[in-house]
Order: structure tokens, then sequence, then C-alpha cells
């Protein structure tokens, strides 16, 4: 939005670093400082409903500008064309599954597994899960649950709902320690989600598990009667912040 608090502080803390700075923002005061201070912005459209929303737009604008920079091959660009693509082709399916995972999430928590290098998509999750559908949840990643939470699965709890994000190609052993994850949690809980991506190159799968989540946390927003779009709490937290 350009207006949230922490960017403009992390805006200010790099400008008096000396460091370089590019804007990527949909107006607000990020984009007023951009202007005043002579930095390079790229301003994307503002008439969305939420930021959250705009995905597709900062996402793009992040990696051309690291690869204008020259900080990234142009393949890396080519691949969010190519996901698009891939979203086209599989968006009735994609829908289908929404629709069919929705209601195994309905009166539950979610539990959001996946391995380390797709915990932004578990992130994106969580989060979409919190702010279209109104609902608590949580993720982790594997290998590093298996030596923490994975001990707090001790009591028989079928208000949970597990969902792993997954690959054809995980790493052997992160494999085989989803497969006993899932032996051990299976003892606690009856909702147990297995998730499998589509596509080639990690951005492609990425962008599909975004999607799918995307359209899941819609249809639960759908199903518990949220607006998808409404965050007052939030909007109230900043009122107060700015009262300060």
């Amino acid at each position: 939005s350009g207006n949230t608090e922490e960017t403009l502080s992390a805006y200010d803390l790099m400008k008096n670093a000396g460091a370089r700075i590019i804007v990527i923002a949909s107006g607000g005061k990020l984009i007023e400082k951009a202007k005043a201070d002579g930095f390079d912005y790229i301003k994307v459209p503002d008439n969305w409903a939420s930021p959250r929303a705009c995905l597709g737009y900062s996402l793009v604008q992040q990696l051309c500008m690291l690869e204008k920079l020259g900080l990234i091959s142009s393949e890396k660009v080519d691949q969010i064309a190519s996901s698009a693509d891939l979203l086209d082709k599989e968006q009735e399916d994609i829908r289908e599954k929404a629709r069919r995972i929705a209601p195994l999430l309905q009166g539950k928590i979610p539990v959001i597994y996946t391995t380390d290098r797709m915990e932004a998509v578990a992130m994106r999750f969580r989060q979409q899960i919190n702010e279209n559908a109104k609902a608590l949840c949580w993720h982790h990643v594997i290998p590093e649950m298996n030596h923490n939470e994975l001990v707090g699965w001790r009591d028989k709890n079928d208000d949970l709902a597990v969902v792993y994000f997954r690959n054809r190609d995980d790493f052997e052993r992160n494999v085989t320690r989803i497969d006993i994850n899932k032996e051990i949690i299976g003892h606690y809980t009856s909702t147990i989600i297995d998730l499998y991506s589509k596509g080639g190159p990690l951005i492609e799968r990425a962008m599909y598990f975004v999607h799918l989540g995307d359209w899941i946390s819609w249809e639960l927003a759908e199903l518990r009667n949220m607006d998808a779009v409404e965050v007052k709490v939030i909007d109230f937290l900043k009122g107060e912040l700015a009262k300060q």
C-alpha cells in the first residue's frame, strides 16, 4: 500500500545507511518519499481490494527489477510467464480441488507443513486463511519441525487438520520424514491432506500452490460466511498505533 509502518521504517533505515533503494508500491508515503529523495520507484495499480490480491503485480515487478540489475537471469522472469500458462491450463482442476478441500478444513484449525524450500508457500497459505477465511492456523517446515513440534503431538484432537504441500522431487530423506510424520500424527487427528504441486521449474510449482491455496482460503471464507476482503481489525490496529 505504501503506508505500512514497518516498510516506511525500513526505508528510512536504508536511506540513512546509504543504500540504493528501489520502491515498489501502489502509492502512499513510500512513493512520496522515493520521489522526494530521487530514488527509482515502480507504481503498481492501486484499484485492488487488498495488497494480498496484487501478488501478480508485486512478484513480477520484484523479479524484473532483480533481472534488470543483473542479479538473476531472465529465465526466472520467463518462468513467471510459463506459470501463468500453467494456471490457465489447470484453472478448472484447481477450483475443483479447492471446493473439495475447503470443507475438510471447516470448523478445524489448519496445520500446514512443507519442506524448507516451499516455506514461503506455506506462509502465504497461512496468511490467506487468516485474512480471507478469518481463521487461525499455523505452519512449520520439515526437517526443522522434526526437532521440536513433532513432540507436541500428544493429545487426540480432531479439531486439527494437517495439510502437506509436497513436490514429486522432494529430497528423498524429507519424503521419508513426511511418511513417518504422517504415521505419528495420524494417531492424534483423522484429517491429513496431501497436496502435490504441478509444473516444471520451482517457480511454476510455487505459483501453482499459491493459486490453489488462495482458492481454498476463498472457498473456506464462503463456507464460514466471511467477507474475504474485510480486515477491520488491522485498520483498528493501525489507527491505534497512529495515536501513539
